[in-house]
């Protein structure tokens, strides 16, 4: 059953580029990572080329859910708001478990409160990728080249050369940089022979975009066994425009073309929602999962991000979320190289770090998936036992894995953090994401920006950088364990990178320079 990809968006395909034209960056893929990643190059002054194969933007059932931290990231490049309003916003989710009608467990995913950001909005990704379209439009610096198609790649030490086709031709340009944002099935991965490592996963599941009027609230309902796919598990997001995402466990030996036809997908619908209620069919498909990543995210002159590099269960939303990590974590130091003032090697934080991320996502999505689909008598009696207990008693909660949601990832051995010196510390560790907090009238994250920040309780001292000043902040004190005089520095893409209870300029510069790669 061969579906066409429907269109959310028509743009028509770009003109034929000049044959042989000189790059700065060229970003390969216009899905919300790489988009998103040309906006932070953008906001920088850089110049930015981006090859999308489509000439559309796409519908189609693909990422819903975006993490706190993905809006965080958004809210730096300009376009958390449009998302938020755009989206739906939730915080809580519920776990069913056979006939029971009420949750065994309930869980908050923003247990920090008096942060700008929820813990997640849902947003068909079409919207996501049009918002960040008419973003990039505004900036004279971007080029976008739709029905532009990658067909050949010449990676040299300095560069790399690549051979476009288009509706009306073919053409060649060379470029400095080339970053690969170009999905699961990435070209340019391909045409350098690079594979994944890791683990498919036996199982398949049908995805039920459907549009519906209805009460239901903006929370992730998922059940193990229901009554209406017994022996398996569904779950349930709501989405924008009276659009409802249902997923359905099927199994591995299926007929996967027949599990989409309408005659086979409503009846599961209906089961679940009742007979009367009334759909239309918006997108339906099978999927089978991965949790697998290259071996290395920079090969010389190409950087990986997103699907491109890295994949996972979709329970647990931590695809596109993982994505835009990993452009959050790339383009300050992209930059720095671009720029003269750090060499090619201080990438290699980039590789670490973005790694890093992408093992602790790939771990918690296989844990969730090895939950959700046991494979042995022993693996089964665990889950159910879990489940049995956790309706009862809280200690069991915890264990019930319906798919561990995307926070930020810390960087625990991060070559560009400085080690705490001096005192037993609380508080958001170096390594580790800013935590927002109201400041004023304004938001902690939203006065950091997008460059070193020092957050001080009262320090008075030269220092190298924009200093924000929390005296009298009781929550942000309290959030960063900032005693009378103690500092913390932020980097650029937000995370802490170093902290004193006695600062100095000196201290404080050689951080900076660590940070920036002098001691990576």
């Amino acid at each position: 059953m061969t579906t066409a990809i429907p269109v959310h968006r028509p743009i028509g395909a770009s003109p034929v580029g000049t044959d042989g034209a000189h790059l700065e960056t060229l970003i390969v893929g216009a899905g919300p990572v790489g988009l998103s990643m040309a906006l932070d190059l953008a906001r920088r002054g850089r110049k930015v080329t981006v090859l999308s194969r489509l000439d559309f933007i796409a519908a189609g059932s693909k990422g819903i859910c975006y993490s706190k931290r993905s809006l965080d990231i958004w809210d730096r490049l300009g376009v958390g708001q449009a998302m938020v309003d755009r989206g739906v916003v939730w915080n809580l989710g519920k776990v069913f478990w056979g006939e029971n009608t009420t949750p065994i467990y309930e869980f908050d995913l923003l247990p920090v409160k008096d942060q700008r950001r929820p813990a997640f909005i849902n947003l068909q990704q079409y919207h996501v990728e049009a918002i960040l379209v008419d973003a990039l439009a505004a900036y004279p610096n971007v080029d976008i080249r739709w029905g532009h198609e990658v067909t050949g790649l010449d990676v040299r030490a300095d560069g790399v050369s690549v051979t476009v086709e288009t509706p009306d031709g073919r053409y060649t340009l060379n470029t400095d940089w080339l970053i690969a944002c170009d999905g699961n099935k990435s070209t340019v991965r391909g045409l350098m022979g690079l594979d994944f490592e890791g683990r498919v996963f036996e199982d398949n599941f049908l995805i039920a975009d459907i549009k519906m009027k209805g009460e239901h609230p903006a929370e992730r309902w998922f059940w193990f066994d229901p009554p209406f796919n017994p022996g398996q598990s569904a779950l349930m997001h709501k989405q924008p425009d009276d659009v409802w995402r249902l997923d359905f466990q099927l199994g591995w030996n299926i007929d996967r073309e027949a599990a989409m036809r309408p005659e086979n997908v409503e009846p599961l619908v209906r089961a679940m929602l009742g007979d009367q209620i009334e759909f239309e069919r918006e997108w339906y498909s099978v999927y089978t999962f991965q949790c697998r990543r290259m071996q290395r995210f920079v090969h010389g002159r190409v950087l990986f991000a997103g699907d491109s590099a890295h994949l996972v269960s979709p329970f647990g939303a931590r695809g596109a979320n993982g994505g835009l990590a990993d452009i959050d974590n790339l383009g300050w130091k992209l930059e720095r190289v671009l720029e003269g003032k750090a060499p090619e090697s201080f990438l290699e934080s980039y590789n670490h770090e973005a790694i890093t991320t992408a093992d602790e996502n790939i771990l918690n999505s296989t844990r969730s998936t090895d939950f959700l689909t046991p494979k042995s008598t022993a693996s089964a009696a665990y889950r159910d036992a879990v489940l049995s207990l956790a309706g009862e008693y809280p200690f069991a909660r915890p264990f019930v894995n319906s798919g561990r949601l995307s926070t930020a990832v810390s960087y625990p051995a991060s070559p560009l953090s400085t080690p705490d010196e001096d005192g037993d510390w609380d508080g958001v560790a170096p390594g580790s994401p800013a935590l927002d907090a109201p400041i004023g009238e304004d938001w902690l994250l939203g006065r950091l920006g997008g460059g070193f920040r020092l957050i001080a309780n009262g320090w008075q001292g030269e220092a190298p950088v924009p200093v924000i000043d929390v005296t009298g902040e009781a929550l942000i004190v309290d959030r960063y364990d900032l005693a009378p005089g103690s500092a913390c520095l932020i980097r650029p893409d937000q995370y802490v990178t170093a902290r004193w209870r006695k600062p100095t300029p000196q201290k404080i510069s050689a951080a900076i320079a660590r940070a920036e790669g002098a001691a990576a």
